[in-house]
């Protein structure tokens, strides 16, 4: 009989619990479910935003990675035909030194 007792209190704070949110919502239900769309629109064109700054920031990090491997491509460039114009200099005069101790010592002129 104790739990007969306690069902109509169940009910009365239900009943006001209902009426306590009528009162005191701060919207209506149309209005609440307006404003939690136009949240989640904002959420969606903030995430658009921030994936376009970040393909940009690394389309920008890739340029610059391009950039620097071209630039190091081309001081090796450089640095090989110096090396190689380094080597054929030496292998004239190489070929010089062993051109002139074929003919052998110059003639000398005593008087």
């Amino acid at each position: 009989m104790a739990d007969d007792n306690k069902l109509p209190y169940f009910f009365l704070g239900l009943g006001l619990g209902l009426v306590a949110g009528v009162l005191f919502a701060p919207q209506s239900g149309e209005e609440t479910r307006n404003y939690l769309k136009e949240r989640a629109d904002d959420g969606r064109e903030y995430l658009k935003k921030r994936s376009s700054e970040l393909r940009d920031t690394a389309n920008d990090a890739v340029d610059r990675g391009k950039a620097a491997v071209n630039e190091a491509i081309d001081k090796g460039r450089a640095t090989v035909v110096r090396q190689r114009d380094q080597v054929s200099a030496a292998v004239e005069a190489g070929k010089q030194a062993y051109r002139e101790a074929m003919r052998g010592p110059a003639p000398t002129t005593e008087g």
